[in-house]
């Protein structure tokens, strides 16, 4: 069914088929696409209410027996073929794919409605479909990325279907644990507290331009930003009411209104972030090239499955990667005029196209940051604003503040591995090992707003920013009795794994253009 282009995912022993559900579903379709074939479960729970799961049974089409053995998915590179009637060696069937009473091969393959995955050549052939990448291509990748590979299975619980598989048992006992205590309550007055910073920040920023003091009310502006957009991203989560018309509603004032980047395409790209976090291939945030690279195997052409568009490797690369250890700070100060093209690209683009029950928010949206605009580029910028001088200079202070938000973002991935350690390795592993904490005083969370609790975050996106200091003991306790490790540095300690792993990074690539330049005066390579 996957070779015809069927959306089938495994649920808890359940296969379901999401065809129907596609074009529907909020968080867009590439989460849909990067969980064929897969048993995700965990992810389906992490990311879903308990009501949303009961509707999933309509799309029950059978039930696996026994463990799954994962596929990897077409949109990974998986290559899979129709099941020939000669082929099914299902116990469960007899003789409903071998008859000669089937009309065909899809016919009985669906009348028997079961298919086993403990069967020895079922379980071959998955692990074969999942292989087939391209030998050429995965090779050449996979020289690059061994050393981190390596690292990987020696640091973390083999990534085997049976090891992995208690690992996954263990997190669904630790999530129910997790809403039996109460950590999906969203606890009101935490925001009544936020409420009084956003106002003060505002004010101050009110106050200071009325007085003239136009640089030191861009400084607060940029705060107000800062700080203001924790809580789109906890609207983005469903963390404050779990409920997705308030929650976006409040996204929409918050990103677009007041600050002009678009919370569609913030979630849609950070859906996907969550699922394949730190691939270099499919993970949005990753995909910098040509002014970052946090991979060796993006010394090369690589084709983003978000975007669906291919980032060559190019002058430009070889140019500003070997520094981009002393770019990135000046980089991060200017990420936000990135964030808005960003922004206007999406919602501008066929992939913010309303699916079902967001079909309103795509108009919304451009609303908004329309205001946005004509109230931040209009009336303040060039209305209120005495001269030019002050207006580029305005800008500019009020968007490198929230460069604070820009680091803290990108702290908890970018000095973290990129390898990816098979499609069985389970989700609770692959978000710990891809992801890192912030070790900070609980006085200093505001900064930080929650983002310094990541590695708990990717776990249950759902859970209330103000909710993960309470969880992280509980989660400590798993990663001791998993035996995966819990990734935790200070602030300063986190930033220089980031600027070390960035300084690395370009280190290989230096070494290869001086193999390649030995190589080419040479001659000894034969090319």
């Amino acid at each position: 069914m996957i070779a015809e282009g069927h959306i089938i995912v495994v649920y808890e022993g359940q296969v379901l088929n999401l065809d129907g559900w596609m074009d529907k579903h909020p968080g867009g379709k590439l989460p849909l696409m990067h969980m064929i074939g897969v048993e995700a479960g965990s992810e389906i729970n992490a990311y879903h209410s308990e009501s949303t799961l009961k509707r999933m049974t309509a799309y029950r089409i059978g039930r696996v027996d026994g463990h799954w053995k994962n596929f990897l998915p077409p949109i990974r590179g998986g290559v899979f073929r129709k099941l020939a009637v000669h082929d099914c060696h299902d116990r469960a069937c007899g003789t409903a794919c071998t008859g000669a009473s089937g009309d065909s091969e899809n016919d009985s393959v669906q009348d028997s409605g079961y298919w086993s995955a403990t069967d020895e050549s079922e379980a071959e052939a998955s692990s074969a479909q999942s292989e087939v990448q391209g030998a050429d291509d995965a090779e050449a990748v996979g020289l690059r990325r061994r050393p981190g590979i390596d690292k990987g299975l020696a640091e973390y619980p083999s990534p085997d279907v049976e090891t992995q598989r208690v690992v996954a048992e263990k997190f669904k006992a630790l999530h129910k644990r997790v809403q039996d205590e109460g950590f999906y309550t969203c606890r009101y007055r935490n925001y009544a507290k936020e409420m009084v910073r956003y106002t003060l920040l505002f004010s101050l920023f009110i106050g200071f331009l009325r007085s003239g003091y136009y640089f030191t009310s861009a400084m607060f502006l940029g705060f107000f930003w800062q700080q203001i957009m924790f809580t789109a991203h906890d609207a983005g989560h469903r963390g404050i009411t779990g409920k997705f018309i308030p929650d976006t509603l409040v996204g929409i004032f918050i990103a677009d209104f007041c600050c002009g980047l678009s919370i569609g395409w913030w979630k849609s790209s950070h859906n996907v972030h969550h699922l394949v976090t730190n691939s270099p291939e499919h993970d949005p945030d990753t995909q910098n090239v040509p002014i970052f690279a946090t991979c060796p195997s993006q010394f090369r052409d690589s084709h983003s499955s978000y975007y669906d568009f291919t980032y060559v490797w190019d002058k430009a690369g070889e140019l500003m990667v070997p520094y981009q250890k002393y770019t990135y700070y000046p980089i991060m100060a200017v990420a936000r005029f990135n964030l808005y093209i960003l922004s206007w690209c999406h919602l501008l683009s066929r992939r913010s196209k309303p699916l079902g029950a967001a079909a309103w928010t795509r108009p919304a949206e451009l609303v908004g940051m329309t205001c946005y605009w004509f109230v931040f580029g209009y009336l303040l910028v060039l209305k209120t604003l005495p001269d030019w001088y002050t207006r580029v200079g305005f800008v500019l202070i009020s968007h490198m503040i929230t460069m604070l938000l820009h680091v803290q973002i990108t702290l908890s991935h970018w000095g973290m591995p990129t390898s990816d350690l098979g499609t069985d390795e389970s989700f609770a592993q692959r978000q710990l090992r891809t992801t890192m904490d912030v070790l900070c005083p609980a006085w200093m969370d505001f900064v930080h707003g929650g983002l310094q609790f990541q590695a708990i975050h990717h776990l249950f996106p759902r859970v209330p920013r103000h909710n993960l200091r309470s969880l992280q003991p509980i989660v400590e306790e798993f990663c001791v009795e998993t035996g995966v490790r819990y990734n935790i540095h200070g602030f300063v300690e986190g930033n220089a794994c980031v600027l070390s792993k960035l300084k690395d990074i370009s280190h290989q690539l230096h070494m290869l253009s001086k193999c390649q330049d030995h190589m080419a005066e040479t001659g000894e390579s034969g090319l």
